[in-house]
């Protein structure tokens, strides 16, 4: 069978993103709201958002960041601490957040402020189960004597195992998981545990970040793990299961600080996210499942309705631009000045 060589979508949603603030967030609200109908927001700005009125003060001003005439919605989160007090989770439901984030304390970009024991938050995780919050997790441990690449699967044991015998009801979504562990773990979990994938942990394996030289815009964490595990995640992803959905985790930072001696953690992949994830699933003989993986698994999750627009790509070549503004830095998106073998023309 010959495969197709456009296809039409239901408009779809990123479950995981970030778009940082100031004018920078101005910058790059435009590429989301372009191809996603809504996305979850990530709260880890700095100070973090740990408030309801936080998280309704930035939905503003990513609001004001959309192009006039383009229907985008921000789903808002708060960032959970060890002090999160559970009465903050009323107010937070109240307005309209719909999830709490959970790092470990110094896993990632501005994560200093993060749990240090997920068991101080349990009262407050009591409340999120009660008021039907999800909670969203970044699946790493942080200690220093367990092998960066081993991070996700010791979270497994020692965290999720535990959260879930101890909060069956609680929806929680495994985000932006990088192994087959993981993967495993998931579609083995019943229908309160999802994760969401990234289209550059479908699309490469570790050895992209030392081809030709260090590259460090395919620098992330989770770091891109062995073609193992990259598999796994592209055989859970094009599985049909509801329990793995979009998340795309494109997260900006400028040029300069992510080609410096110590370049931050995150790949810039707004720009081009659809594009990359038809191509992730092309090359998987998998287009017919991109829909459900892109448009349907998250709303339902959330329990939210799916979009009522559509989007089509088409296989057509065009080069991703090698930089864009952000703010007044530029932020390299992956695969910048590449040619990309999807595009989306409608």
């Amino acid at each position: 069978m010959t495969a197709p060589t456009q296809i039409t979508l239901t408009r779809p949603d990123d479950w995981h993103l970030h778009v940082r603030d100031g004018a920078a967030l101005s910058s790059v609200v435009p590429h989301t709201a372009a191809q996603f109908g809504r996305a979850i927001i990530m709260p880890n700005l700095k100070p973090p958002v740990t408030t309801a009125a936080q998280a309704l003060s930035y939905k503003e001003r990513i609001l004001q960041a959309v192009p006039a005439g383009v229907a985008f919605e921000p789903l808002m989160t708060l960032y959970l601490t060890d002090n999160t007090p559970p009465d903050e989770i009323a107010r937070a439901a109240d307005a309209g957040v719909v999830a709490l984030k959970l790092y470990p304390a110094g896993a990632t970009t501005n994560s200093d402020a993060g749990v240090t024991d997920v068991r101080k938050t349990y009262k407050t995780l009591e409340a999120m189960q009660r008021a039907g919050l999800k909670l969203l997790v970044h699946g790493e441990v942080t200690d220093g004597d367990i092998d960066l690449f081993d991070r996700e699967a010791v979270f497994i044991d020692r965290v999720m195992r535990p959260l879930r015998q101890d909060f069956p009801e609680l929806k929680i979504v495994f985000e932006h998981i990088t192994t087959k562990e993981a993967a495993q773990y998931v579609a083995s979990a019943d229908a309160h545990t999802a994760a969401t994938i990234t289209a550059h942990h479908l699309l490469y394996n570790r050895n992209a970040l030392f081809i030709g030289g260090i590259r460090p815009h395919y620098y992330c964490l989770p770091v891109l793990k062995r073609e193992e595990h990259r598999q796994a995640l592209v055989q859970a992803a094009t599985s049909g299961s509801p329990q793995f959905f979009l998340g795309t985790d494109s997260a900006p930072h400028p040029a300069q600080l992510k080609e410096h001696a110590s370049g931050c953690a995150g790949c810039y992949t707004a720009l081009s996210a659809m594009e990359l994830y038809a191509e992730a699933f092309d090359a998987a003989g998998a287009l017919d499942k991109l829909e459900g993986f892109a448009s349907f698994y998250g709303p339902d999750f959330y329990g939210l309705p799916r979009n009522a627009g559509q989007i089509t790509l088409s296989k057509e070549a065009w080069t991703l631009p090698e930089e864009v503004a952000f703010g007044e830095a530029v932020v390299k998106p992956l695969r910048g000045g590449e040619s990309l073998p999807w595009k989306v023309t409608a």
